[in-house]
């Protein structure tokens, strides 16, 4: 059985190629691009530009899967969601929409690129089920669009203005389709998103991010921290038994001095744990001179990790010692957290491969 191509999937120039290969001049894949990432079209079918006897070769070699919200939840602040989508092999992938009303007006989308996780990060939800496969690039943009959907049923300015790279998954263990993915959004024929305002967020995959620093023009760079020490962070997240301190931290330092933009660490304050004076002396020293800064968040709850948050009190204090250190440093906003929405609450399920039958959870994008 042939399989069919995901049309969201394919960057410009591969749907140029596509239309040529089916016999088409170059220019109809820029309509299909245009279709699918400005128009956000539901189907072949709707493309009415193109011609009725192309449509139907194509809809013959490719497709454009429908998106299944499976689930949907609001926060109380009304600003955040979070979608569970369904995807054509019964898994499904969490995805979340912040809109930001302060004076940088702007809605972003939190993209997973794996369904689970395999670095097993003690505090976080998504390692507990373990890791079942990569996300396609497909998936990844049908992330965005369902997420813009949302947007547009709220009435609200339905442009995605930023993509953050922060959902299930590590970014930098699926390279490929992640990049192909910021390809598709930074394209202004679709999406338009700057590169500015997409964020890889990584645990510390240190062969990763020395490869991202050679991408012109370059992504912001988040790298979960958590620890001081390498006898700590071995415990919060395994990946640093593989990539240990001593390879970390030089390797962001050379990710700035490579590309110019600063990169971010993520520090979860974890009460008893990581949250010591000594602890914020230990951060100081290892960012010492370098271009970054710091996102202090306290640690949002997870079932079963064991670990509790600290208090507002307590965060400010420790951004306080860190800043008196010299680092650029801040509370994050924590954003979902009453729907599980959070930094490190995404989980997949595992679901039968049938289509949803339930039309008000399935948004058709027109």
């Amino acid at each position: 059985m042939t399989t069919s191509v995901d049309l969201r999937g394919l960057l410009f120039h591969e749907l140029e190629e596509l239309a040529v290969g089916l016999g088409e001049a170059p220019y109809r894949g820029r309509q299909i691009f245009r279709w699918i990432h400005a128009r956000r079209a539901k189907g072949i079918e709707v493309m009415s530009d193109l011609p009725r006897a192309f449509r139907n070769r194509l809809a013959l070699v490719a497709e454009l899967p429908p998106v299944r919200v499976l689930n949907r939840m609001v926060a109380a602040d009304g600003l955040t969601r979070k979608l569970l989508l369904g995807l054509d092999d019964g898994h499904s992938v969490e995805c979340v929409l912040m809109v930001y009303e302060d004076g940088r007006r702007r809605n972003t989308a939190c993209l997973s690129s794996q369904v689970g996780c395999a670095m097993g990060c003690s505090f976080c939800a998504t390692g507990q089920d373990g890791f079942q496969r990569n996300l396609t690039t497909g998936e990844i943009i049908l992330q965005a669009l369902a997420l813009g959907a949302e947007l547009a049923a709220g009435q609200r300015e339905s442009r995605i203005s930023n993509i953050v790279f922060m959902g299930m998954g590590e970014p930098l263990n699926n390279y490929e389709a992640v990049m192909k993915g910021v390809r598709i959004f930074e394209n202004p024929v679709g999406w338009g998103i700057s590169r500015r305002r997409i964020t890889l967020s990584t645990c510390g995959i240190v062969p990763g991010i020395e490869r991202l620093a050679g991408e012109k023009p370059p992504l912001e760079l988040a790298v979960s921290l958590h620890a001081v020490t390498n006898e700590l962070r071995d415990k919060l997240m395994p990946i640093n038994r593989r990539y240990p301190l001593e390879e970390l931290i030089p390797a962001c330092r050379r990710y700035t001095e490579i590309t110019g933009r600063r990169v971010t660490f993520e520090y979860a304050l974890i009460a008893g744990v990581n949250d010591r004076r000594e602890d914020a002396r230990g951060l100081a020293r290892l960012l010492r001179d370098m271009l970054a800064f710091v996102n202090v968040i306290p640690l949002n709850p997870v079932a079963g990790s064991g670990f509790k948050g600290v208090t507002p009190a307590a965060a400010r204090a420790f951004v306080a010692r860190l800043q008196e250190a010299g680092l650029e440093a801040a509370i994050r906003e924590s954003r979902g957290q009453d729907i599980a929405a959070a930094c490190g609450q995404l989980r997949f399920q595992q679901r039968p491969a049938v289509k949803c039958q339930d039309p008000k959870l399935e948004i058709l994008l027109s």
